[in-house]
C-alpha cells in the first residue's frame, strides 16, 4: 500500500505540473502577442466596451481556451498593400470599360457627325408646296447625287410642275420620293387683287398613278488604314502602362481612294439590285457622314423650290419675270426701253396682219381649262414683236404656247409724224377645248374620211361656211 499512495502522488504532482505549464505557455503566448499587436481602430457599427468596464473585460477574447479558433490578425502597417485580399465582386478593368465606351461612342457616331435621317426628310418634304425647277413633265424621274437629270425627260411651264410628295423612303444608296402633279389655274384676280394669289391648283396627274423622283446618293466608307489601326489599338496596353513598355503610336492614316473605290464597289454589288443606285459609274464616296447628307441637302435644293421663291423666279422666261416684278410693285408693266409709245400717243397704230393659233395641250383639254389671256407686246418699228410679259396670265402650261405664237406672229408697226416707231401692244388670247361643240358641223350621212378638220384650240377658228 505505501506504494501505491507513492505512485498517486507522483501521478498528481505530473499533472498538476503539465497543467501549469500549459497555463503558464498559454499565458505567456497571449501576452507576446498582445505586446506585438498595434492599436485597433475603432471599426462603424463594432460593439464598443461598456463605460467603466477593465481592461481585462475589454480583452476577454483573448482568454478562450486553448485550442479554440483565434481570427486571423489585422496586417501591419509594414506590410505591403498587395497581402490584402482582394474584394469579392467584379470589378471591370478601365481597358475593358474603355472599349466598351469606345463602342458605344462608334454607334452614336453616325448621328452626331451629322448623318441625314428619313425622319428629317419627311418633316421638309411631306405636304409641302414644292416645285420641280427644271420644269421635268415625265412621271418617273432619276437624278444623281449633284441633283443633275440622268437620262431625258420632256420639259414644261413651271405651272405644271408644282408637286406635293406624299412618300419617302430613304435607302443606302438613294432617296426615293412619291408624290402628285399639280397644274396651276391663273382665275384672273380683281383690281384690289394680288394676281399671283389667284390660282388654282388642279392635280394633274391621273387616279392610281404617282410621280416617281430617285436621288442618288454619295457612299459613305472608311480608308484601309483606319481598319488596320483599329486591330492595332486593341493590342496597345492599357492606359495605366508606362509610356516606356508602351508600342509607339500608329501615324495617321491616310485616305486610300483605291480602296474606297473598292468599298464602293463592294457596297454596290452586295446590294439588291432595287437598291442599288441608278448610275453606279457615277457616284462618288467620302469619309464622313456629315458631307454625304451635305451633298444630299444640296441636291434636294437643285430639285425642288419651296414655292415661288427669288431662285424659281429667276430660272422663268424672261415674260414671266416681268409678270412676277409687275406684281410685286404693284405696278401695270413698263417697257424696259423708254423709247417706247403707247398705242394712243402715235398717227397710226401697230396690228396684228396675220392670224395665230396658239397651241392647246393634253393637260389643259383633260381638266377643261379654258379661257382668255393677255400679253403686253412691244412692237418694234421693223414691225416684229420684242419685249413681252405676261399681264393675265392662264396657266398650264398655255402662257408659253401663247407667247411662242406671238413670236411667229407678223405685225404692221406704229406710226408717228410719218415715220414708224415702237409701241406696246395689248394682246388679247382666248383659249378653247378641243371637243365635238367646237368641232366645225358636217353631215352625219356624211363618210368619215370626207370630214372637215375640226377647228383648233386659240383665239381665232377657221370660219367655215
Amino acid at each position: 500500500m505505501p506504494n501505491c499512495r507513492f505512485v498517486v502522488r507522483f501521478l498528481a504532482a505530473t499533472v498538476a505540473g503539465v497543467g501549469a505549464f500549459a497555463f503558464c505557455g498559454a499565458l505567456g503566448l497571449n501576452l507576446s502577442a498582445l505586446t506585438q499587436q498595434p492599436a485597433r481602430t475603432q471599426q462603424p457599427g463594432a460593439a464598443q466596451p461598456a463605460q467603466g468596464a477593465t481592461p481585462d473585460a475589454a480583452r476577454a477574447p483573448a482568454s478562450a481556451p486553448v485550442g479554440a479558433q483565434q481570427p486571423a490578425p489585422p496586417p501591419s502597417a509594414q506590410e505591403p498593400a498587395a497581402t490584402v485580399p482582394a474584394a469579392p465582386a467584379p470589378v471591370i478593368e478601365p481597358p475593358l470599360a474603355a472599349k466598351l465606351a469606345a463602342a458605344q461612342s462608334a454607334k452614336s457616331a453616325p448621328s452626331l457627325a451629322g448623318e441625314i435621317t428619313e425622319d428629317e426628310l419627311k418633316r421638309q418634304l411631306l405636304g409641302k408646296p414644292l416645285y420641280l425647277r427644271g420644269g421635268y413633265l415625265d412621271s418617273s424621274l432619276t437624278f444623281n447625287e449633284h441633283g443633275a437629270l440622268i437620262g431625258h425627260s420632256p420639259q414644261g411651264s413651271y405651272t405644271l410642275n408644282a408637286i406635293e410628295i406624299n412618300r419617302v423612303r430613304l435607302a443606302r444608296h438613294k432617296l426615293e420620293l412619291e408624290g402628285t402633279r399639280f397644274g396651276l389655274h391663273f382665275l384672273g384676280a380683281l383690281p384690289n387683287e394680288d394676281p399671283t394669289t389667284a390660282v388654282d391648283r388642279v392635280k394633274i396627274t391621273p387616279n392610281k398613278k404617282v410621280v416617281r423622283i430617285t436621288i442618288d446618293r454619295e457612299l459613305v466608307v472608311s480608308p484601309k488604314k483606319e481598319k488596320k489601326r483599329a486591330k492595332q489599338d486593341k493590342k496597345n496596353p492599357a492606359p495605366g502602362v508606362p509610356a516606356k513598355t508602351a508600342p509607339p503610336a500608329a501615324p495617321p492614316a491616310q485616305p486610300d481612294e483605291k480602296s474606297e473605290a473598292d468599298q464602293a464597289k463592294a457596297q454596290i454589288a452586295a446590294a439588291p439590285p432595287a437598291e442599288r443606285p441608278a448610275d453606279p459609274g457615277s457616284v462618288t464616296t467620302t469619309l464622313s457622314p456629315a458631307h454625304a447628307a451635305s451633298v444630299l441637302r444640296e441636291a434636294l435644293d437643285r430639285i425642288f423650290a419651296p414655292g415661288i421663291n427669288e431662285q424659281l423666279k429667276a430660272s422663268m422666261p424672261a415674260f414671266w419675270r416681268l409678270y412676277y416684278q409687275a406684281a410685286a410693285a404693284g405696278a401695270d408693266y413698263r417697257p424696259s426701253d423708254p423709247a417706247v409709245l403707247r398705242q394712243n400717243t402715235v398717227d397710226k397704230k401697230a396690228r396684228l396682219i396675220t392670224t395665230f393659233e396658239p397651241e392647246s395641250n393634253e393637260y389643259a383639254q383633260a381638266h377643261a381649262v379654258a379661257g382668255m389671256a393677255l400679253y403686253h407686246t412691244v412692237i418694234g418699228a421693223d414691225g416684229k414683236p420684242g419685249e413681252i410679259a405676261v399681264a393675265r396670265p392662264i396657266g398650264f402650261g398655255l402662257d408659253e404656247n401663247a407667247v411662242a405664237a406671238i413670236r411667229k406672229a407678223t405685225f404692221e408697226p406704229a406710226i408717228k409724224d410719218g415715220k414708224p416707231v415702237p409701241v406696246l401692244l395689248d394682246l388679247v388670247v382666248q383659249f378653247r377645248i378641243y371637243s365635238k361643240r367646237t368641232a366645225v358641223r358636217t353631215d352625219p350621212n356624211k363618210p368619215a374620211e370626207g370630214t372637215s378638220e375640226p377647228s383648233l384650240p386659240g383665239p381665232y377658228s377657221v370660219q367655215r361656211p
